[in-house]
């Protein structure tokens, strides 16, 4: 079930709200628990039980860590790794199974595992298993994680009962895609938050607009996408290869963002202030500011669960390196089981070095102009990296790219002269002038301020027209 679908608007939100907002308010985290739960469970339901353990062990051993925390801190930090290990080794067995076995069959004595993953697992679909990924499993593991290493180092207290923090880790507005919430953030509003009329109609607008960007924009991007890869696929030109990884760099951020800006609105909906998770990263001027402004929440985790806990930039500049290294091979890693994903943290793993090294002051007396084309250039290219599981046809598309095919071809380059119009209205929306555009015109007197209530609706039926023609468009970081 997906947020841009109408079974999520009609029905699934629909009796969610109306339950949550009918209950006493004692019962309102099981509400949220319950129906997230159902939510999560609506394609597969076997995958609860995973969920549940998880949530299950981290709860419980919670109670010990916060017990030997501050009398017998050996104990304390034995739970803490028992917690961490008994959470990770799902994401582990789902998400990174399949990859070792398939690199390590190729290995002419060791052949026979790949015959292991094509194991089918009771109770679940039909078509071979293969350690099929759960939905949203390396968003929930990060969260839970988080709150046993802020039990362990003081900064949260522990959670008493059990349905308010399932209702943490299932909340259904940011469970499959983030952003990644720490406990500590949200702690005292799951014991007592105040839903006002000015929060929900915020969140709502908040909602209605990310549905806009992705039903509006992620899309178009991806019908974009597809129609040029396909085109490279036939014919290896320079036109197709830069608008595949142009428009898939719109694509990328604009569903991303809208599934951040849904998931902040419903959770404002519900009570809920969740942190920001973009803040326009295609206008930064460097590739450093870009991981300031892009996936925020994911950021943010490595730098305070890995980066400073490894030294971060306190023992010298080679330890610095090193934990930049392991940070970035881990990002990399944390969004696939594939080559490609290890390469493109390795990729930014480098151009972080080095901008560390030297780089970032040149840039900061360069123009404005230069450091943006360069910041541009290189997330442009890390985007191919990315996309390309395959990597001999990123490197195809990278090679059409610079030239080593054909320049172009009649049809492709009249398809690309027609999307010019829709890459230029891509290109503004990734910038702040539309929101900024948007708050001047609607700030002035009451008709401004009728429009920004009334705009948002009338988007919402907008994109309910296109979903009734469209067919099932999931959000890109479900695969995560």
């Amino acid at each position: 079930m997906v947020f841009s679908s109408l079974i999520f608007l009609f029905g699934f939100l629909t009796v969610t709200m109306g339950l949550y907002f009918a209950v006493p308010r004692r019962f309102k985290n099981l509400v949220l628990f319950v129906m997230s739960l159902l939510f999560y469970g609506w394609a597969e339901p076997f995958f609860i039980i995973i969920m549940m353990v998880s949530v299950a062990t981290a709860f419980f051993l919670g109670f010990l860590i916060d017990k030997y925390r501050d009398v017998y801190k050996k104990r304390a930090r034995r739970y803490l790794v028992l917690s961490l290990s008994l959470n990770l080794v799902w994401l582990l067995f789902f998400k990174y199974l399949n990859f070792f076995i398939d690199n390590l069959s190729a290995i002419p004595f060791l052949s026979g595992l790949s015959t292991i993953s094509e194991y089918r697992l009771p109770f679940v679909s039909e078509f071979p298993f293969k350690f099929m990924l759960p939905l949203g499993i390396s968003f929930y593991t990060f969260q839970i994680m988080s709150y046993s290493i802020d039990l362990y180092r003081g900064q949260t207290r522990v959670q008493e009962k059990f349905i308010s923090f399932g209702a943490y880790v299932t909340l259904f507005p940011q469970l499959v895609a983030g952003p990644i919430v720490r406990y500590r953030d949200v702690d005292d509003m799951l014991m007592e938050r105040h839903e006002t009329v000015e929060d929900f109609a915020a969140g709502a607008r908040r909602f209605c607009a990310g549905m806009c960007k992705k039903v509006l924009l992620a899309d178009v991007a991806d019908g974009l996408v597809n129609y040029f890869d396909t085109s490279l696929a036939t014919e290896q030109t320079a036109v197709a290869g830069w608008m595949v990884v142009l428009c898939y760099t719109f694509r990328i951020y604009f569903d991303f963002s809208a599934y951040s800006d849904m998931a902040i609105g419903l959770g404002r909906m519900f009570g809920f202030t969740f942190l920001e998770n973009f803040d326009y990263p295609y206008i930064s001027g460097s590739i450093t500011e870009f991981w300031r402004r892009w996936h925020i929440s994911l950021s943010s985790w490595f730098r305070e669960y890995v980066y400073i806990p490894l030294g971060g930039n306190r023992n010298g500049r080679l330890k610095q390196y090193r934990n930049i290294a392991i940070v970035w091979l881990l990002t990399g890693f944390w969004h696939g089981a594939s080559w490609n994903f290890i390469l493109w943290g390795a990729y930014f793993m480098v151009i972080l070095m080095v901008e560390k090294a030297f780089l970032l002051k040149a840039l900061d007396k360069a123009p404005k102009a230069v450091s943006h084309i360069y910041a541009l250039f290189l997330i442009v290219i890390g985007w191919l990296i990315f996309y390309y599981t395959d990597t001999s046809a990123g490197l195809r598309c990278l090679g059409a790219m610079v030239g080593a095919g054909s320049f172009s071809s009649p049809v492709v380059s009249f398809a690309a002269v027609r999307a010019l119009p829709t890459l230029a209205v891509f290109a503004i929306g990734c910038t702040p002038y539309p929101k900024q555009l948007w708050h001047s015109l609607t700030s002035r007197n009451e008709l401004g301020r009728c429009v920004n209530a009334v705009m948002p609706a009338l988007g919402l039926v907008l994109c309910l027209g296109y979903m009734v023609a469209s067919s099932y468009s999931p959000f890109l970081y479900w695969n995560f």
